[in-house]
């Protein structure tokens, strides 16, 4: 598990204490050399944290654009996209993809929830990507200096 993986299950987990919500986040331990369909699967009773999140982090010095070429794999079973695409349409979570960015030395992390519709529209549509500036417009996972927070996000029905 990365530590953005961890850091987003531990923020969801401390949000559905601290709201006395019955919810949890986890991720399903991997196996070396086997793939999993999601980083982090959020279930509750709560149809809106009924949920199935793709994290990726991206160096912000090396790229300025996610690219479904580079950043997602490719297997047998088909590119990523396509096969997560396939996993919310049979479970019925709304599906999210995590991007955090890492900014460098001295630089703060900031990390974006984009719905998964929307890179499954750019993926199927023949786009490269998603430009980071786009990314951007969407959702902020706020962090202070260790952890991330979802509260406000989660509050704000951002998700």
């Amino acid at each position: 598990m990365t530590d953005f993986e961890r850091a987003l299950v531990n923020a969801f987990n401390e949000f559905f204490e601290d709201e006395e919500i019955n919810g949890i986040a986890h991720r399903k331990k991997q196996h070396r050399f086997s793939s999993q369909l999601c980083d982090v699967l959020v279930d509750s009773e709560h149809d809106m944290f009924y949920l199935a999140i793709e994290n990726k982090s991206v160096k912000t010095s090396s790229t300025n654009k996610l690219y479904f070429s580079q950043h997602f794999s490719e297997s047998k079973g088909g590119h990523q996209v396509a096969r997560i695409s396939d996993f919310l349409d049979r479970s019925g979570r709304t599906g999210f993809l995590a991007v955090e960015f890492k900014r460098g030395v001295g630089r703060p992390r900031k990390a974006y929830m984009v719905p998964w519709e929307e890179v499954r529209e750019r993926y199927e549509n023949g786009e490269p990507g998603l430009h980071l500036d786009e990314i951007k417009d969407y959702p902020e996972i706020l962090r202070d200096s260790q952890s991330y927070s979802v509260a406000e996000m989660c509050q704000n029905l951002s998700i």
